[in-house]
């Protein structure tokens, strides 16, 4: 049957239900909860804070931020959020709805600015582009057996470990971080393993368990929309795309002013676990996941950080994997100056306050949230950590910036290189084995679970 067949169907086998008194109410209980939810989300939208550590964000501002970032110029930004804070202020909701939406019509419209640095790179529009530019090693073949579970099982432990203990001081500067708490070195209060940062990992794993290597980017994208009942910034805008039919890569540069920030990097590191030793695939998958929704920039981010963890199976010297990966990553590209730049400072300053300032300044306009000065932070604190586990989730702590999504990822790929024994028993036992989660249908699971199951999609990738 045709669709206008089944609708007139339906139309012909209805009868007037009509009972008196009862409109009012029907209309009262249908609209009053969407209307709370879409009051509740545009307020969030001009001014909300982290759930675990209470940073401000405002997104209305951010977006404004992110595309002049990207080298546009969005006119009359500054007074619509001047007038959208006024307007927050004295509750006024209605004028909060126009000017949330004007916003986002402006910074769509925005102008490019044709002097602005951003436009002097090159750009990596698709992976086929990234690989003529690098050369990537041989796949090392590593065997897919109790050793790989192993160090997989600690990467995964030591994931949540680093977005336990950095939730609760994300969107902050190392400065203010260490006025309040001093050196971060430990929790600074009970951690939970519930974070949406690994949300996108975790629907990535249900894809590639029930597509094995024909997995695309659009069956990733399926699973967002089915498991992930929300999302922020480019995960926000990308969600809301794909649920009207944007499919990647469109769902990731349409409309989506936050696609070079953090969202892609934060989910890097499965795509290591899921092709260890094997640089190039690692680096593929991880250019198709972070399509559905970031571009540019944004997607080099989770190349990065897959590259790593995937080097981490055949390779113990940290050292060594950050300038591997570095040296994959296009110079030309604005964040392959980005890594470079922190590389640079990683080599004429003794600690890691002394070569993190210099990053801190030059990227200052960068958002919080961005990729640029979070990539800066991950190259850091894995080299002045230098393989050791407390020293490097401290230097990630003391950096500030997206302290939980960098501490999960560069934590992960120390947990690959040493194994489970290498993490202190005071940074596991208040983990234990019980992952927490919002996805549906995958609320909790064991670790050790988890461990398996992505050994079993690795075995399926080889």
């Amino acid at each position: 049957m045709k669709a206008w067949e089944i609708e007139r169907n339906n139309i012909l086998q209805v009868v007037p239900c009509y009972e008196e008194d009862d409109n009012e109410t029907i209309w009262e209980e249908s609209s009053s909860g969407i209307e709370t939810s879409q009051d509740e989300m545009i307020k969030m939208y001009w001014h909300s804070q982290v759930p675990g550590s209470r940073a401000p964000e405002s997104i209305c501002l951010a977006s404004i931020q992110a595309i002049e970032n990207r080298g546009y110029k969005v006119e009359g930004g500054t007074q619509l959020i001047k007038e959208g804070y006024e307007a927050y202020e004295r509750g006024d909701i209605v004028r909060l709805h126009e000017l949330a939406y004007a916003v986002f019509e402006a910074v769509y419209n925005a102008e490019k600015d044709e002097d602005h640095p951003y436009w002097k790179q090159k750009f990596y529009d698709s992976f086929a582009k990234l690989k003529q530019a690098v050369n990537y090693p041989e796949d090392y073949r590593v065997e897919i057996d109790e050793e790989y579970l192993e160090k997989t099982y600690a990467g995964w432990l030591a994931q949540i470990i680093g977005g336990a203990y950095g939730t609760c001081i994300e969107g902050y500067t190392g400065a203010n971080i260490k006025k309040k708490y001093g050196e971060v070195d430990r929790y600074i209060r009970k951690p939970n393993t519930y974070n949406d940062d690994i949300t996108y990992e975790l629907a990535l794993l249900l894809a590639y368990e029930k597509y094995g290597k024909e997995t695309t980017a659009k069956n990733i994208s399926d699973e967002w929309i089915v498991r992930i009942p929300m999302g922020w910034s480019a995960e926000d805008f990308a969600l809301k795309n794909l649920k009207v039919g944007i499919v990647p890569p469109e769902s990731g540069r349409f409309h989506n002013p936050f696609n070079e920030w953090i969202g892609a990097q934060m989910r890097g590191v499965i795509l290591g676990q899921l092709y260890p030793g094997n640089i190039e695939k690692a680096a593929e998958a991880a250019f198709m996941d972070a399509s559905i929704s970031h571009a540019r920039n944004g997607i080099l981010g989770e190349v990065f950080n897959a590259m790593m963890a995937s080097y981490a199976f055949v390779e113990k010297d940290i050292r060594k994997i950050i300038k591997n990966c570095i040296d994959l990553i296009p110079a030309d590209s604005e964040y392959g100056s980005v890594i470079r730049f922190a590389y640079e400072q990683c080599q004429t300053h003794d600690d890691y306050y002394s070569a993190w300032m210099p990053c801190e300044e030059k990227y200052q306009r960068y958002n919080w949230i961005h990729v640029y000065p979070n990539a800066c932070a991950q190259i850091i604190a894995l080299w002045y950590g230098n393989g050791d586990f407390n020293q490097t989730i401290a230097a990630c702590g003391g950096c500030g910036q997206d302290v939980d999504c960098n501490a999960a990822q560069i934590m992960t790929v120390l947990g690959i290189i040493n194994g489970p024994e290498s993490i202190p028993e005071y940074w596991k036992k208040p983990i234990g084995d019980e992952l927490d989660t919002y996805v549906r249908g995958l609320k909790k699971i064991s670790i050790r679970e988890l461990a398996k199951r992505t050994a079993e999609v690795a075995k399926k990738l080889k």
